[in-house]
């Protein structure tokens, strides 16, 4: 696997996580395509949900060098079986999202259990670029404690951004979603124009994922893009829902409860121009 593999301050490897995922930056892109891919995650069975990611992506083939988003642990479902399911970097779920970002000429975020060499497994967001190298990675701040999560998962200590395209891109998953200081956190450091919560968000608390996204993105003067996933698991049952959100918190893109793509062209001068006209985060203090 191409790229810097240093130690985080996780205690995993991976690219250098402070202050910005800057190594590869594409040309300055005014408009993104950002597409977000739900399904029905098959439980613990990676060759399934690799067979399926790609299935869907070529029945709706990206244009190049879209930003591509799926689910939370797309490849495994929310698994608390670290033994079995947690990989070292470089093992399978890293080697298919590079060959599948490679293969389509996408930068492609996806979330997988990984293991750092402390030993200890962590619930990461994945970041690969079109030419399948590890451009960024994030550790989740905030583990499901009543699902069991942060018995299982160790706690990412802060929030990752990395540049494609001259977009800044913050990474969060799933329950990070409830704790806005961490995203102010994001704000404060980067002032990201793009958020990618990746997630697996059960229909008993649907109605919540979608105001919170909307929260997110209008606090922040940021687009979001909120991926879940459908079907279910052993313990609970999704519905999808992922979105597109514009800075108003206005919905560009909804997906429904129904597995495939959505997507929406982002316009980084509009939100630029926004954040100019309405200065609002100049006025934080944290």
């Amino acid at each position: 696997m191409a790229g810097d593999r240093r130690r985080d301050a996780d205690g995993a490897t991976g690219t250098v996580a402070l202050p910005l995922f800057n190594r590869i930056v594409p040309s300055y892109a005014a408009r993104m395509n950002v597409i977000a891919l739900q399904f029905d995650i098959a439980w613990e069975n990676k060759k399934s949900n690799f067979d399926k990611v790609r299935r869907l992506l070529a029945k709706s083939p990206p244009e190049k060098d879209s930003l591509v988003v799926l689910p939370e642990m797309f490849a495994t479902g929310f698994t608390m079986n670290t033994g079995a399911m947690a990989e070292a970097y470089g093992e399978e779920t890293e080697q298919f999202l590079a060959s599948a970002a490679k293969e389509f000429g996408i930068c492609l975020i996806g979330g997988a259990p990984m293991r750092g060499r402390d030993g200890k497994a962590r619930n990461k967001s994945l970041v690969f670029s079109p030419t399948g190298e590890l451009l960024a990675f994030y550790t989740k701040m905030r583990p499901f404690t009543p699902g069991g999560e942060s018995e299982n998962y160790a706690a990412g200590e802060r929030p990752a951004v990395f540049n494609w395209q001259g977009w800044k891109v913050a990474l969060f998953v799933c329950y990070d979603l409830r704790f806005p200081e961490i995203f102010r956190e994001a704000t404060a450091a980067h002032r990201p124009h793009l958020f990618a919560v990746i997630a697996n968000w059960p229909v008993k608390r649907i109605h919540h994922w979608t105001r919170l996204l909307q929260a997110r993105a209008i606090e922040n003067q940021a687009y979001v893009v909120g991926v879940n996933r459908t079907g279910t698991d052993p313990q609970y049952v999704y519905n999808g829902r992922s979105a597109i959100m514009d800075y108003h918190g206005e919905i560009l893109a909804d997906g429904a409860d129904r597995e495939g793509c959505i997507s929406s062209r982002l316009d980084l001068t509009a939100l630029e121009k926004y954040r100019a006209d309405v200065p609002f985060l100049a006025d934080m203090r944290l």
